[in-house]
């Protein structure tokens, strides 16, 4: 009873977050080979409330650029010594063979496995370096991960062993991450006829020097133990602990791998017993109850199960609290264990969707270190990172963009209406169950956010209900034509591809200035095509007042007195009145009386000054911006509300713009309507440069429209979805996870066409009411206030 009290004590205070010592974490691992049962379910608990219903692999090519090396494994059959007419080293050729076979596949990281400085024990390898050019093979290694990143863009991982801190810190130039298992610490397995006798590259101290030396460099790194080569349940343990300390000093070390010893034919432990089921689950308990939380467990799939059910037991181990498959390749071998095929990636998705998982891909890099590529990964390396990963640093499986006319996902449609079934996590359900009931906290929209599987179904039903609570079934839009009379601006903001002048990233396109006459036959050509909107934005020209912003409304409603102008940006409106030196709310009343009806929520961006900084470091900043709107509401004047999203940003960026907009309208009720703008890379600076990601996910998409309805409920009723960045298709789907507002006919935007957006300039009525009527709900013409216009729309204007 003592005992199973002390197994009991020393997993609740794992669990809760303590760091067992030596002794303890000794004792733990006697209790949990003894009796895996307790500790795989705490593992497992651990590993839900860190991870989430999500298991991980990455979509890999395997690269063996030499399989000689100096060690002398009793275990390895994939090292062997120089055979004749055989090279030492595949060719620069054979590596991109197989690279480029892998980025067809649809594989994101080359995994470059090897003996260890082969040169050192055979003459052969170190007469063909020298003939390639090259002095050891680390930098031949080094040059073929450069070749890679050019001619293929997958994301090497270096796998080469025993490293100095120079071969480290080359190989981070060319790798995004690196590795080493440490096996074990025991040098009893350095003895004659152990699994490491021989093999100077083995010896433990080195190892972990290895590991100390990528903490100090700041390279995401992989490690791990293999176990059943003769090393004891007490040398596993310190061999987690040595890990544990490691990364406690450095943060580095992104996975762990628990992998079991197998007995092949030919080596001196080909009749080795191997480690049974029990020790494997037991292993990987322990491993998720004395790692730190941010290190990610690991278990090879294909080498679980015995010889008659090679690979499939291994959903077992998410029972005991992985996270991740590794690295499953869909075109190479595992060249270090060829008897133990892959399984098929839709086999293994099948096998972790039926234990309630989703199986998401990631990079080479684990998704907080793609996150942070910033601090982890080579300048020269992070713009393609940047572009393989989505929000939350996972692989971005899709081609769709923002603008493009790529289909939108199968899979994220079939995941929205429910196709992908998974485990909700307690909070993603409770924040999900409060909607409607209370205003939920920045941790719970930005919670929301993550949505993938059920939780991405489910959040789409609720914010659907809300949408049909709120609105009914009718999607309303407006006749309006967008003017934007200048493209010459004196701003530096790195996301926009339409503004030109001095200080611009981006020289695309012509620059251009309408004089008030020009502006004034669109509002009037407009007028006579049944717009009762105009909507006028532009640059910031350096020559500018706000006498220039009064002179165009004076144009348009002296042309057009009917007409609503729905014009000026918060960033306008603050330029104007500097300008003339005025206070802000002072001009806003000269706008309104010279004929300003509405302001649109743009300049926004995302409200979050952490972001504002990379992106527009020279706009108006979050209070800023939040005065106006505060300003323009207390003298009269309704706006929009906007996001622009998907460079970036992030969940708790997001989560954060949302309160400040829900703040503002709680103290003014000024807003019409909130309106999510996807980021259009193509041709936008920062993109280019190779500092953001390629605009948001189809998925991170729907999922602000859906989180806007549900995080602004009781606030603003109206969400609308943005059909020139969408498309017809994204935009239904949108329609139908709490979306009521298509926006406007619009007549010549041009905004987005500049940064590359490929959707038409112009929606008719007709068009965008049988785009309603195709999901069964009712169309209904609005006015920019949402009433009903006066003049009826004839399509013969």
């Amino acid at each position: 009873m003592r005992a199973q009290e002390s197994y009991a004590g020393l997993i609740g205070k794992s669990v809760s977050g303590g760091a067992l010592g030596r002794e303890e974490a000794r004792d733990l691992g006697r209790f949990a080979h003894e009796a895996p049962g307790p500790a795989m379910e705490a593992a497992a608990r651990v590993r839900d409330r860190l991870f989430g219903p999500r298991i991980s692999y990455s979509r890999k090519v395997f690269i063996p650029l030499t399989k000689l090396c100096r060690d002398n494994c009793g275990y390895c059959t994939f090292a062997h010594g120089p055979r004749p007419g055989e090279r030492a080293y595949l060719t620069p050729e054979e590596v991109l063979e197989i690279a480029r076979a892998g980025a067809e596949a649809g594989c994101k990281e080359a995994l470059f496995t090897l003996g260890d400085k082969p040169e050192k024990r055979y003459p052969e390898a170190k007469r063909e370096l020298r003939e390639m050019g090259f002095s050891s093979t680390i930098e031949y290694l080094v040059h073929c991960c450069r070749l890679v990143l050019q001619e293929t863009g997958l994301l090497p991982h270096a796998n080469p062993g025993v490293l100095s801190e120079d071969e480290v810190r080359a190989l981070r130039e060319v790798s995004v991450s690196q590795g080493i298992m440490l096996e074990g610490i025991s040098e009893r397995l350095l003895g004659r006829d152990m699994a490491h006798w021989a093999s100077p590259d083995k010896v433990p101290a080195r190892r972990l020097e290895t590991l100390e030396a990528a903490g100090r460099q700041g390279v995401p790194f992989t490690t791990g133990i293999l176990i059943g080569i003769g090393e004891t349940v007490e040398e596993r343990v310190d061999a987690l602990l040595e890990i544990r300390t490691v990364h406690e000093r450095h943060g580095h070390v992104q996975e762990c791998i628990v992998q079991n010893f197998r007995a092949k034919p030919g080596t001196r432990m080909a009749l080795a017993p191997e480690p049974d089921e029990k020790e494997m689950l037991a292993t990987i308990a322990l491993a998720r109850l004395l790692l730190p939380g941010d290190v990610a467990v690991q278990a090879p799939p294909n080498l679980a199960g015995g010889a008659a059910d090679a690979g499939q037991s291994y959903a077992r181990y998410i029972g005991a609290g992985i996270n991740d498959w590794g690295g499953v390749s869909p075109v190479t071998p595992d060249h270090v264990n060829p008897e133990r095929p892959w399984p098929h990636l839709e086999e293994l998705r099948r096998a972790t969707e039926a234990e309630g998982y989703l199986l998401l891909e990631r990079l080479a890099l684990h998704p907080s270190y793609a996150s942070g590529a910033e601090r982890w990964v080579d300048e020269e390396i992070r713009p393609r990172v940047l572009a393989a990963q989505d929000a939350e640093g996972f692989a971005r499986v899709e081609d769709w963009s923002p603008g493009t006319t790529e289909p939108i996902p199968t899979e994220t449609v079939r995941e929205a209406r429910g196709g992908r079934p998974s485990g909700m996590r307690p909070e993603f359900a409770r924040a999900l169950a409060a909607s409607g009931e209370r205003d939920l906290d920045e941790e719970e929209i930005s919670l929301l956010f993550t949505a993938r599987g059920t939780e991405l179904s489910e959040l789409c039903r609720v914010a659907d209900e809300l949408r049909q609570e709120v609105v009914g079934d009718e999607i309303t839009y407006v006749i309006n034509r967008n003017i934007n009379y200048t493209n010459l601006c004196y701003f530096r903001c790195r996301f926009c591809a339409f503004s030109k002048g001095p200080k611009s990233l981006n020289l695309r396109g012509d620059p251009y200035l309408l004089d008030p006459s020009e502006v004034a036959r669109r509002a009037r050509e407009a007028w006579e095509k049944g717009a009762t909107e105009v909507c006028m934005v532009g640059g910031i020209h350096a020559k500018f007042t706000g006498d220039n912003y009064i002179e165009y409304l004076r144009a348009v409603k002296d042309e057009v007195p009917e007409m609503h102008v729905h014009a000026f940006t918060p960033l306008e409106v603050f330029q104007g009145a500097q300008t003339l030196g005025v206070p802000v709310e002072e001009f806003l009343v000269d706008l309104k009386d010279a004929g300003l009806g509405t302001l649109p929520g743009t300049a926004a961006e995302v409200l979050d000054d952490e972001i504002r900084e990379i992106i527009c470091p020279d706009k108006v900043n979050t209070q800023e911006w939040s005065d106006v709107m505060r300003a323009a509401h207390a003298v009269g004047l309704r706006s929009t509300a906007t996001i622009m999203f998907g460079h970036v940003d992030g969940p708790v960026n997001w989560a954060r713009h949302l309160t400040v907009l829900r703040d503002i309208q709680a103290e003014t009720g000024g807003f019409t309507e909130f309106v999510p703008l996807p980021f259009v890379h193509m041709g936008a600076p920062l993109f280019l440069q190779g500092k953001s990601r390629r605009g948001p996910t189809f998925a991170e998409t729907v999922k602000m429209h859906a989180v806007a309805r549900i995080s602004l409920h009781g606030y603003i009723d109206n969400i609308q979805v943005s059909w020139v960045k969408l498309g017809e298709e994204g935009a239904k789907l949108c329609l139908q996870a709490g979306c009521n507002d298509l926006g406007g006919t619009l007549m010549n935007e041009s905004i987005s066409r500049a940064a590359g957006a490929s959707h038409g300039q112009e929606m008719t009525p007709p068009e965008l009411e049988r785009m309603i009527l195709e999901i069964g709900r009712t169309p209904r013409r609005r006015t920019t206030l949402y009433g009903t216009p006066e003049r009826a729309y004839s399509p013969t204007r």
